[in-house]
């Protein structure tokens, strides 16, 4: 659904360190460590002051947006050119500029080459589980695909207290790595006649 807005710097996932800050910007020093997130906060709009969405008016996702905020322009550009922004974070390069909402402060003792997935993967999955199905004690839950996002996912579950953890995937290989982020059961769409979702009702 994306806008082609090209040339772009992809990329949402990082750890890195605040270089220099824009007038204005008080909340982060230099030398900060931190990740990007692509759904940033205002800290001001109601999704922000409330418990219940992360939607920011402000810095939802957007993936057609490719120019600042502030101003509506590029910060990248190449021979007079400009380079689009994606999701407000671009981190497929060594530098990157970034709305100040959209800046996690990390611990400085973070590796950055670990951290790097909480910006996204295991934010997203674990937070889908905790925040928003938040499954009873006791309860079922099925996870559809097993990668960072569903193996986080299935982490939050196991946290959260369900007792079985279907995870569904057409990779099967992926199913003894899933056992150890609380997935109890496996379901392989490829090996069942029916849809996967009577497979899972008959369960």
């Amino acid at each position: 659904g994306q806008t082609p807005m090209f040339p772009r710097i992809f990329g949402h996932e990082a750890g890195g360190i605040v270089e220099s800050v824009g007038e204005g910007v008080t909340e982060l020093a230099l030398v900060t460590m931190s990740f990007p997130v692509f759904t940033g906060e205002c800290k001001e709009c109601p999704h922000c002051k409330s418990a219940e969405s992360n939607m920011c008016d402000l810095l939802r996702i957007n993936t057609d947006r490719g120019v600042m905020i502030g101003d509506g322009k590029s910060r990248f550009s190449i021979n007079g050119k400009p380079i689009y922004h994606f999701v407000g974070t671009s981190t497929f390069s060594e530098y990157t500029v970034m709305h100040v909402g959209c800046v996690a402060k990390i611990n400085p003792e973070a590796p950055l080459d670990k951290v790097c997935i909480l910006s996204c993967g295991i934010s997203t999955g674990l937070g889908a589980s905790i925040n928003v199905a938040k499954p009873p004690k006791g309860s079922t839950v099925a996870i559809f695909g097993l990668g960072a996002v569903g193996l986080a996912a299935a982490e939050g579950a196991r946290i959260a207290g369900a007792s079985r953890i279907i995870g569904v995937d057409l990779n099967a290989s992926r199913f003894e790595e899933a056992r150890k982020f609380g997935c109890t059961e496996f379901v392989n769409p490829k090996d069942h006649s029916k849809p996967v979702q009577q497979v899972l009702a008959e369960m």
